[in-house]
């Protein structure tokens, strides 16, 4: 009789260690959420979209490009990390698609050179060779949504500015050890949602500055 009742107090014993075990590796199983989820998904689509619009860039195909632009808000171009909302360009996008296509573009005053603090003074096309992608981001070190990598002297204030948007990071850590990473470059594509679809708004360029 107590070998019986010895052996199935063991028993019990084992089956709530079990339990427990069972219980403690569940808790230690990072938890799947519908937002988790949700995030994952638009991220991917993010950057989809942003693989897309720098392709189009990268061909200036500008037209196609065009058709990524919010309709109603048009698209700002910012030169360094700092949007400034006042000297930045902002472009309906019709504005866009005429002035990319004319033949004798106008120029523009997009802000001060870093360092020298000379008027940028360019034609659209010229900008986007400078100041979009002067570097082939089609093809990124590293690329991430809705998460900044690079950074320097510039104050970064695109959460403030485009309050409840969406944006992408495309950036390189540099490209000559001589510089010793000071030549790094990352392109920000800034997206409005509308409609459950991810329209562009901004293309923030940043870099080393002064």
């Amino acid at each position: 009789m107590t070998r019986s009742f010895i052996a199935i107090a063991l028993f019990i014993t084992f089956l709530f260690s079990c339990k427990d075990k069972t219980a403690k590796k569940e808790e230690e199983l990072p938890r799947v959420t519908k937002d988790s989820v949700v995030a994952s998904n638009k991220d991917s689509v993010l950057l989809q979209l942003t693989n897309d619009i720098l392709t189009e860039i990268k061909r200036k195909n500008y037209s196609a490009l065009a058709n990524f632009i919010d309709p109603v808000a048009g698209i700002r171009f910012s030169p360094y990390g700092f949007v400034d909302t006042v000297s930045d360009k902002i472009f309906s996008k019709e504005e866009f698609v005429e002035q990319v296509t004319k033949a004798n573009q106008n120029k523009f005053v997009w802000g001060e050179s870093d360092g020298s603090g000379e008027p940028i003074n360019m034609t659209l096309n010229e900008y986007i060779q400078k100041f979009v992608y002067d570097v082939d981001f089609v093809k990124p070190e590293k690329q991430k949504a809705n998460a900044f990598i690079g950074g320097g002297n510039s104050l970064n204030n695109l959460l403030t500015v485009y309050r409840g948007c969406d944006f992408t990071e495309s950036h390189f850590s540099g490209f000559e050890k001589k510089y010793e990473g000071m030549d790094w470059r990352s392109l920000r594509l800034v997206f409005k949602e509308k409609n459950g679809k991810f329209l562009l708004v901004g293309i923030v360029h940043d870099q080393w500055t002064i």
